[in-house]
């Protein structure tokens, strides 16, 4: 079964047993930006330094793709770029559950509904089908821990683990160190066209940004 990237990122968070998202604010921005990556890979978007421009209107043929992607029109209204940041603001809160509603519909997983302390409605994603997840671990572990070379689609996913710092989540109880060297080797290479390795870096210049603002908030 092939998922996109946004769900194989949102498949890896997902605890196991409980079904509930680690990580989740990080896992947020990961998501959105998975989602705005692969539509600069179909092509429908493009990134130009720090702004997003629509570039094809034509269907990708992926549920959660073109929902996005509608999506993104509506929210640039006629104007011809805005920033990426501005988007993945706008889009990580929401992307999560995109993904997972995504998920549930392929029988990925399976929504759990009940009562926290008999009175609050919790929902929960345990896995249908753990075949999808163990082949996903096989591929990134086959890049990231035995060398091997990844493919585009891998790539651009282990770029996106680096950018938000899911490391813990895609490679529990290996060395953290290396894994993040391997990671960002990946992330560095020339792997991928112009437009992508931009995408990329915004990213996670805005990931960074965000979590510098959300921080000096908090404590500030």
């Amino acid at each position: 079964m092939t998922i996109t990237l946004a769900e194989e990122i949102t498949l890896l968070s997902l605890d196991d047993e409980s079904g509930s998202v680690k990580q989740r604010q990080a896992v947020g921005w990961a998501v959105a930006g998975a989602l705005l990556l692969e539509l600069v890979l179909a092509e429908r978007v493009r990134v130009s330094g720090k702004y997003l421009e629509v570039v094809d209107k034509s269907p990708t043929g992926e549920e959660l793709l073109d929902g996005r992607a509608e999506s993104i029109r509506t929210w640039m209204r006629g104007r011809p770029k805005r920033r990426v940041s501005e988007w993945l603001t706008k889009d990580q809160a929401k992307a999560i559950g995109a993904a997972v509603e995504r998920l549930t519909a392929r029988g990925v997983v399976v929504e759990e509904q009940r009562k926290a302390l008999g009175v609050f409605p919790v929902r929960r994603y345990p896995e249908a089908d753990g075949a999808v997840e163990r082949a996903l671990r096989e591929r990134i572990a086959a890049a990231v821990q035995k060398g091997a070379e990844p493919d585009e689609r891998t790539a651009s996913l282990i770029t996106v683990i680096h950018a938000a710092d899911l490391h813990g989540l895609a490679f529990p109880g290996a060395p953290r160190k290396e894994i993040k060297a391997r990671t960002a080797e990946i992330a560095e290479g020339q792997w991928a066209a112009e437009s992508i390795r931009t995408a990329i870096r915004d990213m996670r210049l805005a990931m960074a940004a965000i979590t510098v603002a959300t921080t000096a908030t908090v404590f500030g």
